[in-house]
């Protein structure tokens, strides 16, 4: 007897195929159709927003939560910059306080921008007549300057220091109100008209000479004196940590050992070394919490760590003097010493002397 297959069996097998066809067929058509992307939008349908494909996963930036819109800033650079606080009009400063020319910087830097060379030719007497002309310029006029010893007095050891006193940068009322603080930085000068004469006006003064006997001497009420020098930098640790004191600071590392904040009036005869200490308080952004700055510079030489030829030594200079513009400090008085040698880089040229003695404010000075 022959066997049979039980009767529906070929049907549900043909049903299998069928739906088993129709799963595949599914399956390539959404294939095709994730492949091909959104179509565009026929002509003269109504707009709506624009399609974008799905951008990228990307992970969110630390401090961004999941889901916030992301910026892309493209920065350039330009010649015009945006008033403070955006556009739109706002009251014209004071003639004291002209719009500073960039943002204070912020974080370190590590070397100052030169500023451009003074002609084609790259020359020193490009570049000499144009530094000359700028510390002879006087750029901020100052009604009431207090002036130490002018050039009526014999004596080579008085050196023409001023401090302006006009009321719109407060320091006559910080003196009035005994809140004014000086730092004199020298380096052996028996010289201390200057600091004595400050000190009975009101200020507190510290003095900061090497040659100092004692370590800090109080000479008088407001007169300290300090066996410490004051370099752009500070020692390396294992020298210093040779040494029970060692006598070598940058400024701003003294302003963080003492607590002082603020330095109403720095003045500055540090023989040749002033162009580094300098540039040591621009790079780190000392400047801003010093309100008159007060230098002796020397000409006859590039100064200590200064190197390169003469036009290129002058340039920096140059460029040194116009950070402080940058950082708001305008010169306020120029002194030229004509009892000095007239000497420019060892040359007697230009009619220039070696030491000239140049007074700043800072505008900004709150």
């Amino acid at each position: 007897m022959a066997w049979e297959r039980p009767p529906g069996r070929r049907c549900g097998a043909r049903r299998r195929c069928l739906l088993g066809a129709a799963l595949l067929l599914g399956l390539r058509l959404c294939a095709e159709l994730r492949r091909a992307g959104p179509q565009p939008p026929a002509r003269g349908a109504l707009r709506g927003p624009a399609l974008r494909p799905p951008a990228p996963h990307l992970p969110p930036a630390p401090g961004q939560r999941r889901g916030a819109s992301r910026r892309q800033v493209t920065y350039v650079r330009s010649g015009r910059r945006a008033p403070p606080g955006g556009g739109g009009s706002r009251t014209p400063e004071p003639g004291c306080c002209p719009p500073r020319a960039r943002p204070r910087r912020k974080g370190p830097r590590w070397h100052i921008e030169l500023q451009p060379w003074a002609g084609p030719a790259r020359s020193l007497d490009e570049e000499a007549l144009r530094f000359l002309r700028y510390i002879s310029t006087i750029q901020i006029a100052c009604d009431h300057m207090s002036t130490d010893s002018l050039a009526t007095d014999s004596s080579p050891s008085k050196k023409p220091w001023s401090v302006c006193l006009d009321d719109r940068f407060g320091l006559a009322l910080q003196m009035h109100n005994k809140q004014c603080r000086l730092y004199s930085l020298g380096l052996g000068s028996d010289d201390t008209h200057f600091e004595v004469g400050m000190a009975n006006d009101g200020c507190e003064v510290h003095r900061f000479d090497p040659s100092v006997k004692s370590a800090h001497v109080l000479e008088s009420e407001r007169l300290w004196y300090h066996r410490l020098s004051i370099d752009w930098r500070d020692p390396h640790p294992a020298v210093a940590a040779q040494k029970a004191y060692s006598n070598t600071r940058k400024l701003g590392t003294i302003l963080n050992e003492f607590g002082h904040h603020k330095i109403d009036v720095l003045k500055a005869d540090l023989e040749s070394a002033e162009w580094k200490v300098l540039e040591n308080l621009i790079l780190e952004d000392v400047l801003e919490q010093i309100g008159q700055l007060i230098f002796e510079i020397h000409l006859h030489w590039p100064g200590f760590e200064v190197s390169g030829n003469d036009s290129s030594v002058v340039r920096f200079w140059y460029s040194l003097l116009k950070e402080l513009e940058l950082q708001d400090f305008r010169l306020f008085h120029s002194y030229k010493a004509l009892s000095k040698p007239q000497l420019f880089l060892k040359k007697n040229i230009f009619n220039a002397s070696s030491c000239y003695t140049l007074s700043w404010v800072n505008t900004r000075w709150k």
